[in-house]
């Protein structure tokens, strides 16, 4: 199947799934990466050696072709909605996209929120451009020390309901990842320290019956 993941900014998609980016890659799946923004700007504790770590993350986790867009970093929600949307159109239609995965529209960061809507938007290129399928696949995922800051109760938090299997393997590939984002670790207990993205795999995989695993939030499968 051909996964593509969308979003923010580079390093959102090793956060959120790195470890299943990688499983599926293994197992003959095609998957693409569409980032956002690209920029590293009001983001101090990255490099600016931004492009070359995400080159390297992306080859780490076997990932071949990845979109990007220039959309102003923490300032997505001064793009007009249709920008985001027809940019992510884009990639489906380049890709032949069969399923999306990507930021769940409640994230405490507003990049992340707009992405999240953005994508859903983007599902219905079908029923507007002839020859385009439907999609089979559409989730949310959690991005570590972003997600969890959900605080507003009025909306819905993310609620993890498909889990991926990922492995103690799958779990040192990502965060071999993310250290080669510079800046992005950070010390225990910081939820983007190795022991923190271990445990929550620990804790996902207690909830699914297995060692470590990644959750999503599935928000429609068709088979």
């Amino acid at each position: 199947m051909n996964y593509l993941f969308v979003v923010a900014h580079p390093d959102d998609e090793t956060l959120g799934a790195g470890a299943s980016i990688h499983k599926l890659i293994s197992q003959g799946n095609q998957v693409a990466v569409a980032v956002m923004s690209g920029h590293a700007a009001a983001r101090a504790n990255l490099s600016e050696t931004l492009s070359q770590d995400e080159a390297e993350a992306m080859s780490i986790l076997g990932v071949k072709k990845v979109y990007h867009a220039d959309f102003p970093n923490i300032k997505m929600n001064t793009v007009p909605h249709l920008d985001l949307v027809k940019f992510i159109e884009s990639c489906i239609e380049d890709w032949k996209a069969e399923a999306i995965i990507t930021h769940h529209p409640s994230d405490v960061n507003i990049d992340h929120q707009e992405t999240g809507r953005a994508a859903v938007a983007a599902c219905r290129l079908f029923q507007r451009t002839t020859g385009i399928p439907p999609l089979r696949f559409f989730a949310y995922m959690e991005v570590a020390s972003s997600t969890e800051w959900s605080l507003n109760a009025a909306e819905n938090r993310f609620q993890p309901n498909v889990f991926f299997e990922v492995g103690k393997e799958g779990v040192d590939i990502k965060i071999k990842a993310l250290q080669a984002y510079s800046g992005v670790m950070r010390p225990y207990p910081h939820p983007r320290s190795a022991e923190a993205i271990t445990g929550l795999a620990v804790v996902r995989g207690a909830q699914a019956g297995c060692e470590y695993a990644e959750a999503f939030e599935s928000v429609f499968r068709s088979e």
